[in-house]
């Protein structure tokens, strides 16, 4: 695509104000090739020369090489890269000299796992190995012929966790067999889903001991600053790190768009939501296949209504090639969306990251992404959607209105120039460890030889469970309790969450639907009474929120605008574990308990972004313990704030924003995965008080990492 001319058409719009900062010209590299070390099955040898995948990219050929010689692989490079054939050549070449083994593929999504099979039923279904996907969506009546006769199972870690260890006795044939296991995106696998994850991973390595087999792990990445420690943490093995691509590139024009200030005494920017609608209306206009992220469901839904809506005016046709992707549509909705996304039907789609990671949704112009991603990780993931057939491709990063999102737009080398983030896990996070060493209590008995593999709190995480009641030990084993409420312990653990509380939307109007399901920790952000929530693009007024129930009554609504929450945070210090001066300034690292209440929301009007309203709400306090690391203020900083009739306050709240903002530049994770609480008077330690806390009970990582890199943020 000539991406300049397109630049240049974008500049002669006259809703065009010098939002274009800055574009970095990245070229395009031509491929590294590789040899094997030993030959592959003829009948694989054939297959792959057929589909004109040969010859093998460099680190195609290491990867291979080291998983044909009994290593775990871990291949961490960029999307479009080729990741996939690092797995799927040696797996298949076994299945072929050994056609009992088997092999299970762990993917994040649903989506990708559907993907990833359209991609090996090519290679691999002419050559006589049976592969199929093991998901929720799997109808009951084909699971028990794939569990006998499929050689190679796609399924997701909830599958794994909910469906698959339980009913281990099920799986016994599978699992005795199993030579390979594959875990792909290995970088999503971080923080609360992440540690939960790696307990996942001991349980089947766990059952996989039981039945004889020993399987080896090959997984794949897009990069990360801590690769090594990353996978081993997650998994609990040692791996061969391959993270030199040799792929060809096509080069990519990278914009940072900067929405135009509309109140220079304020410094308020026009809505990024605005500028998201400009862009992808206009890519869609020009016939570039278009895909425009959001941060949240909400933002998914309100992009593409007001883009839908300027399409209509002019180009009817073109406002019905769009839709909206997220997590929460029903199966059936979200595989229509894929198929019309990969079929070419659809010009283009808003989405959530459920769309960031490698399906390959076919040729893609250009990415639009709607703020900074959180992280240099999945920045270049998202806009790597686009380009992955080799040619000049476009993407736009439009800046939100925050610190880290305006630094890079006033600083573009300084994410251009800058290292990737660390992915942080936290397997040993008591809250975390507990429920699966009761799931795996109630899969095989537990025994002292279980601490090695879960590692440190094993002991004490099992001896809670034992007070609890909830495990009894007999001659040296320890057994699950019988639990009436439940079937199995697994039914009640969500891995995606530290609680496993959700709520349900239901929609009164006639025919009485339900529409998703919220979790419990963010519904009062969400789904409070008289909260505006979007589902495919409608709009659904929250009626009543039943707590006792954990429901939402909605009702369809005509509204032009939307709503947010207003809390209040309070934190108090439970125990100080370390401290350390950094210049004139003392910082500490400790656990701490947060409480948060929301009190109210505003309306905003849709567009311009408009209080047009504000209402109190009554819901009660959310309390957790996690960890936190917090700094003092100098006495002298207060006093020449004073002289000068400066705010300190204010000042205490940006420096806390600031902090919040710039530390995922260190810590893979989400700014949803950080509090804060600035104060100028703490009521635990008589000063004060900056604290940036892990927004997640028992913390998972990111204080600590904060702690340790202070100087550099």
């Amino acid at each position: 695509m000539d991406t300049l001319a397109f630049l240049n058409h974008l500049k002669s719009l006259p809703s065009y104000k010098g939002q274009m900062v800055h574009v970095e010209h990245i070229p395009g590299r031509d491929p590294r090739y590789g040899e094997l070390g030993e030959p592959l099955h003829p009948a694989l040898k054939e297959r792959l020369e057929a589909l004109g995948l040969f010859p093998l990219y460099s680190h195609q050929a290491r990867a291979i090489s080291a998983a044909l010689s009994g290593e775990n692989v871990f291949v961490v490079t960029p999307a479009a890269s080729g990741k996939t054939l690092c797995y799927n050549i040696p797996v298949l070449d076994r299945m072929l000299r050994q056609r009992r083994s088997r092999a299970l593929y762990i993917f994040p999504t649903k989506a990708l796992a559907q993907d990833q099979l359209r991609c090996l039923m090519e290679l691999a279904s002419p050559l006589g190995i049976n592969c199929a996907t093991f998901d929720g969506d799997t109808p009951p009546q084909e699971r028990g012929e794939i569990r006998r006769s499929a050689q190679i199972v796609l399924t997701n870690p909830d599958m794994l966790h909910l469906g698959i260890l339980p009913h281990h006795n099920s799986w016994s044939r599978f699992l005795r067999q199993l030579n390979y296991v594959v875990v792909d995106e290995v970088h999503v696998y971080r923080g609360i889903f992440g540690s939960h994850v790696a307990n996942v991973f001991r349980r089947l390595r766990r059952l996989c001991g039981l039945y004889g087999a020993n399987p080896q792990f090959l997984c794949s990445s897009a990069t990360i600053a801590n690769p090594e420690e990353h996978i081993e943490r997650l998994v609990g093995l040692p791996f061969e790190l391959i993270d030199e691509d040799g792929s060809p590139y096509g080069g990519k024009d990278f914009v940072f768009w900067n929405p135009p200030i509309i109140d220079q005494a304020r410094s308020t920017r026009r809505s990024a939501n605005t500028e998201a609608t400009l862009l992808f209306a206009e890519l869609i206009e020009g016939g570039l296949r278009t895909l425009t992220f959001a941060r949240s469901r909400k933002l998914t839904e309100l992009i593409y209504i007001y883009t839908r809506d300027q399409l209509a005016k002019e180009n009817p046709g073109l406002a019905l090639r769009i839709k909206p992707y997220r997590a929460g549509y029903l199966a059936e909705e979200r595989r229509q969306i894929e198929r019309e996304l990969f079929g070419g039907e659809l010009l283009g789609a808003v989405a959530t990251t459920a769309l960031e990671l490698g399906v390959d949704i076919g040729h893609l112009n250009a990415t639009v992404l709607t703020g900074y991603p959180g992280s240099i990780t999945s920045t270049w993931q998202q806009a790597g959607r686009s380009g992955r057939r080799g040619e000049r491709s476009l993407t736009f990063l439009i800046g939100l209105d925050n610190p880290l999102d305006q630094y890079f737009m006033c600083h573009p080398q300084a994410f251009f120039g800058e290292s990737f983030e660390n992915a942080l896990t936290n397997p040993h996070n008591r809250h975390i460890l507990k429920p699966h060493l009761f799931c795996a209590a109630w899969e095989r008995p537990l025994d002292e030889r279980d601490g090695e593999l879960f590692g440190p709190g094993f002991d004490e995480a099992r001896g809670e469970l034992e007070e609890e009641g909830l495990l009894r030990n007999r001659d040296g084993r320890w057994y699950p309790s019988p639990t009436p409420s439940v079937s199995y312990p697994a039914e009640e653990v969500n891995i995606r969450s530290i609680s496993a509380q959700r709520y349900t939307i239901i929609d009164l109007s006639p025919g009485y639907r339900e529409l998703e399901t919220v979790e419990a920790a963010v519904a009062f952000f969400h789904i409070h009474p008289g909260a505006i929530y979007l589902h495919q693009g409608e709009a659904y007024l929250v009626t009543e929120l039943d707590l006792g129930a954990r429901t939402a009554s909605v009702v369809p609504v005509d509204a032009d605008y939307y709503t947010q929450t207003k809390d209040i945070t309070d934190v108090r210090v439970l125990k100080l574990d370390q401290a350390k001066e950094v210049g004139q300034v003392k910082v500490y690292l400790g656990e701490v308990e947060v409480t948060t209440t929301v009190v109210g929301f505003r309306k905003k009007r849709q567009f311009t972004e408009e209080v047009i309203g504000e209402e109190p709400l009554d819901l009660p306090p959310h309390s957790f313990p996690t960890v936190a690391f917090w700094f003092d203020i100098p006495q002298r900083i207060d006093d020449e704030l004073g002289v000068r009739g400066l705010d300190f306050a204010g000042g205490l709240h940006a420096a806390e924003h600031a902090s919040i903002a710039l530390l995922p530049l260190f810590a893979l994770c989400d700014r949803i995965d950080i509090g804060g609480l600035s104060t100028p008077l703490h009521a635990d330690t008589g000063k004060a008080q900056i604290f940036i806390y892990d927004a997640y009970p028992g913390g998972i990582g990111i204080a600590q990492k904060g702690f340790e890199l202070v100087v550099e943020l």
